[in-house]
């Protein structure tokens, strides 16, 4: 084999080694196109399909402007890049608060105080929409202030304490119709505790002390009444007795003769008659 036939070989196994590199490159790019459009049509699913979780409802959102329909929990649809769901949690939560106000005598009195409530969940999109995430510092913190605050006004300092679950109702219900108003849900309320000022507590101390006292000298009063009746039964009992023994005595003077023997002692008196001198039987 002489030089032009091995150039020509050469030559041949360059071009199928161009030929089946450009074919490869070909195919690179067709499987290319194939990987991006599945990598597109996976993100579109992704962005067309969701769930909701348990306790939770989804507000849907179109170009950022909150709609009518509310997802309930499980699988949604929606239009990819158009559409957006936002999730918000339904569950019911707990606030505690502490509140300072002005009893009806004009006491001070801090107030601790329990609420559990939930986002009503037909109107979570009302809430998404006038009010935000941040309902608990907008709504429901003020609500419990004013709440608390107006019905503290409505009743004295002692009877926060005596009617403690009239004052809790009253609360509760002015709390629900406020809330209610931005789609929140009362629960519960619990007034935990109610915090006086020191000479308040003072004065309820003196108050419990001077109570008892009285109770006490009531109870002995009533003994010292019931005492003198029973002395006064006893007498008129003896009074009675002595009547009828004198009246006895009376009708028949024997009976003196019969208590007298009763009384006897067997012996014989020393001395008898009632002049003097009298005659002795003693041995004297």
């Amino acid at each position: 084999m002489d030089f032009v036939e091995i150039n020509n070989l050469n030559q041949n196994l360059n071009q199928k080694m161009e030929e089946k590199i450009n074919e490869l490159k070909k195919n690179k790019k067709k499987y290319a196109k194939y990987v991006f459009l599945a990598i597109i049509l996976f993100i579109l699913a992704c962005e067309t399909v969701g769930t909701v979780g348990a306790g939770e409802r989804g507000v849907l959102l179109q170009f950022g402007a909150v709609q009518d329909q509310v997802f309930d929990e499980g699988l949604y649809f929606k239009i990819p890049f158009v559409q957006q769901v936002v999730k918000v949690d339904v569950k019911t939560k707990k606030e505690e608060a502490a509140v300072s106000a002005a009893s009806k005598d004009l006491q001070m009195v801090t107030s601790k105080i329990a609420l559990n409530y939930n986002l009503d969940p037909k109107e979570v999109n009302k809430v998404w929409q006038e009010v935000g995430a941040d309902y608990n510092s907008r709504i429901i913190d003020p609500a419990i202030q004013e709440s608390v605050k107006a019905t503290t006004a409505k009743f004295t300092a002692e009877e926060l304490i005596t009617k403690r679950e009239e004052v809790k109702e009253y609360v509760k219900n002015n709390l629900a119709e406020r809330l209610a108003k931005n789609y929140i849900v009362v629960d519960e309320f619990n007034i935990i505790n109610f915090d006086f000022s020191k000479s308040f507590n003072d004065a309820i101390e003196a108050k419990v002390t001077a109570e008892q006292l009285k109770l006490k000298a009531e109870r002995d009063l009533e003994r010292i009444k019931i005492e003198a009746t029973q002395k006064v039964s006893e007498a008129e009992g003896k009074a009675k007795a002595i009547k009828v023994e004198a009246e006895a005595l009376k009708s028949n003077p024997r009976v003196v003769e019969l208590r007298w023997i009763e009384k006897w002692d067997g012996k014989a008196p020393q001395y008898w008659g009632t002049v003097s001198p009298f005659f002795g039987l003693g041995g004297n």
